[in-house]
């Protein structure tokens, strides 16, 4: 967990924690490996949801993707002047083939907003969130032609 707070992403999206002895780690183009340490091999579905990841997006303001000389992917934080292996996207990953939600699916006053974009792609889009003088209102996507409800 230091090296997640190290990296600035101690506080990332995913309920979805590893077992004792693994790591997450990204591929050049973005997709989401795990790492067993203790049985030294890696796999591309997280060892207990069995589900698939991509980071999403390009990188932050300021970082920057480099390669060392045993092909190891590193990642240049050019802000605050240092240096992690781990990707400042992890925070922000979405599955390979994220199943839409059910429509009968409802969220309380105890939901948090990276509960409800877990697993969703928001790069690209418009939001409006409408009726925000009772509660968090009702998001509505403007550049669908349905709106979900």
């Amino acid at each position: 967990m230091a090296a997640l707070k190290y990296a600035g992403l101690d506080d990332t999206d995913s309920d979805e924690e590893l077992p004792p002895g693994w790591e997450e780690r990204t591929t050049k183009d973005g997709w989401v490996y795990y790492a067993n340490h203790l049985e030294e091999r890696t796999q591309w579905d997280h060892p207990k949801s069995g589900k698939r990841k991509r980071v999403a997006g390009d990188l932050p303001y300021g970082w920057e993707q480099e390669t060392d000389e045993n092909g190891q992917l590193y990642f240049v934080d050019h802000i605050n002047k240092r240096t992690t292996h781990l990707d400042p996207r992890l925070a922000f990953t979405v599955e390979e083939n994220p199943m839409k939600p059910s429509a009968k699916q409802k969220y309380d006053g105890n939901t948090t907003a990276m509960e409800i974009l877990q697993g969703r792609d928001m790069s690209g889009k418009v939001i409006v969130i409408t009726g925000a003088n009772a509660g968090i209102g009702m998001p509505v996507n403007i550049m669908d032609s349905t709106w979900d409800q």
